[in-house]
């Protein structure tokens, strides 16, 4: 048998401002990244987050990110390394005291946005990201873009990191995630998400922006929550995996 996680960024309304099907996704996916309050969260959208995520079976984690609501955290900062760790501890520690709190526990973490996509190929952010996880719990898994610094950084400084790679994300050769402001860089189409993720899996490869083939090396698959048709991708998924003899579980349960 065959295994392979879903996962899934949530928790990401703010007060009245409500982002995302949260409660349509959750049944769909296998690890759930929940947002700590910095870019996107408040406290009682976090707790929610947890609770729904501890009714279906589904992995938690910590999905922490720059200090940017208005901006969703997609816009690039420059942090000293000391605040950028210090800022990490305080938004996963909030995350595990709900989880606390419900008779659950944060299983890995998995940085937001432009933090995400920096600390990819930035040393000395990637050195924080990885000291803030180490010094809170160093049992954390930290998810990652496959084939990043980050990842190998992590895995030299003694933690449990896994490559993620996009369902609905275009990819350059070199493994980068194409800019969002480059069109066509997130797919529309559920039936080719669908079969995309289908040979990710099956061949560990993904059919780049330039037309070559890249290979991936990964554990999980990123489901964004907030496009545009995001369930009707996640339905075919998860569909088209199944069909494959494939079984979805969360890479923190094996």
């Amino acid at each position: 048998m065959r295994y392979i996680d879903l996962n899934c960024d949530m928790g990401e309304s703010f007060g009245c401002y409500e982002l995302g099907r949260d409660a349509e996704m959750m049944p769909l996916i296998s690890s759930a990244n929940i947002a700590c309050g910095f870019h996107a969260g408040d406290p009682s959208v976090m707790r929610r987050t947890v609770s729904l995520a501890a009714r279906h079976g589904v992995g938690i984690g910590a999905h922490p990110g720059f200090p940017d609501l208005a901006g969703f955290g997609r816009r690039d900062m420059r942090m000293e390394a000391d605040e950028l760790r210090d800022a990490l501890i305080y938004q996963i520690s909030a995350l595990m005291g709900f989880a606390q709190a419900l008779g659950t526990r944060v299983r890995h973490v998995k940085p937001h946005g432009a933090l995400y996509n920096m600390a990819a190929n930035d040393e000395p952010m990637a050195r924080a990201i990885v000291t803030a996880i180490s010094e809170l719990d160093a049992n954390l898994i930290l998810v990652g873009l496959a084939g990043s610094q980050l990842l190998k950084i992590a895995q030299a400084g003694g933690l449990n990191a896994i490559g993620e790679v996009f369902a609905d994300r275009a990819y350059h050769a070199d493994g980068r995630l194409v800019s969002r402001k480059t069109p066509g860089a997130v797919l529309t189409d559920s039936a080719v998400v669908a079969e995309r993720v289908v040979k990710m899996v099956n061949e560990r490869k993904v059919t780049t922006l330039e037309g070559v083939e890249c290979e991936l090396d990964f554990e999980t698959v990123c489901l964004h929550g907030d496009t545009a048709g995001a369930v009707e991708h996640a339905r075919a998924i998860v569909e088209r995996l199944r069909r494959d003899g494939v079984q979805i579980m969360p890479f923190s349960a094996k």
